[in-house]
């Protein structure tokens, strides 16, 4: 398996869990400091590789008139505060190709959102910018069909590529996980991080926003690593209700640190057998 180097922090899948965590949408610098501050802190204290997420912009919200964050240049700003402050490294989303450029001199990793996981321009252009590639896998998609998306960015030599599993569209406002989709997409030759909370979203389910489930964030978290994932992926907040993004679904701050050390306990027993 690939060894990663995000800024400072080495990984290398199989050795370490990844924690991928921060804010749904960057709100502000303050609130961003305080997030990342906080779970870099739990991650040193575990002694687990941490990256800070926040998006600068989320184009796909269910309504036109949903909060969508700072745009690209006041978000990246806020970005590189985080990363230069608090030492960590950082990922956020494109959903252009012609961001990339922009988004790879601050962030360690270029994720591409599940909706445009199978867009080849911008899989281009997020491998020829050099940093490691997270693709989520789309809902529409089975963990199979992910094969074309790592040959994509792999064409263009890149071969730091994560990909994360975030569920399945099943029926009418639902996601659901496969977790053996967990083993064929690492079966692709890339680690595979779980999303706990976005695999609890109900799409649309609220009309004009999505809907969720927060409640089960935690089961599917255990579900996941003890089928063998490589890293988690959670949206954090200390007031959830009050995040202008994914209310429904980002996890309490003050529960994160729990659910890391069970998730934790629940590889090393696994790995004993």
């Amino acid at each position: 398996m690939t060894s990663y180097k995000f800024s400072d922090v080495s990984w290398t899948p199989g050795k370490k869990f990844l924690l991928i965590a921060g804010p749904c949408v960057i709100e502000s610098q303050e609130i961003s400091l305080h997030i990342g501050r906080t779970v870099a802190e739990i991650c040193t204290k575990l002694d687990i590789p941490y990256i800070f997420k926040a998006s600068f912009d989320k184009a796909n919200r269910s309504s036109s008139g949903s909060f969508r964050g700072h745009g690209i240049e006041h978000g990246l700003e806020i970005l590189r505060h985080v990363k230069q402050t608090l030492g960590v490294p950082i990922t956020t989303d494109v959903h252009e190709s012609n961001q990339v450029a922009a988004v790879a001199q601050v962030a360690d990793i270029i994720q591409i959102p599940a909706f445009l996981c199978r867009q080849t321009d911008l899989l281009i252009a997020a491998g020829e910018s050099g940093k490691a590639v997270n693709v989520k896998k789309g809902q529409f998609m089975a963990p199979w069909e992910m094969k074309n998306v790592v040959e994509k960015v792999r064409s263009t030599g890149n071969q730091q590529i994560m990909l994360t599993e975030r569920g399945t569209f099943f029926g009418y406002n639902r996601l659901v996980n496969d977790m053996t989709g967990i083993a064929q997409m690492q079966a692709l030759g890339a680690p595979v991080i779980f999303d706990a909370t976005h695999s609890t979203q109900l799409p649309g389910g609220l009309g004009t926003a999505t809907g969720g489930q927060r409640q089960y964030v935690g089961l599917l978290a255990n579900a996941a690593t003890a089928a063998g994932v490589d890293g988690l992926f959670v949206e954090v907040h200390p007031n959830p209700e009050k995040s202008p993004s994914d209310a429904a679904t980002i996890f309490p701050l003050d529960q994160l640190e729990n659910l890391i050390r069970r998730c934790l306990a629940i590889r090393a027993a696994a790995e004993q057998y």
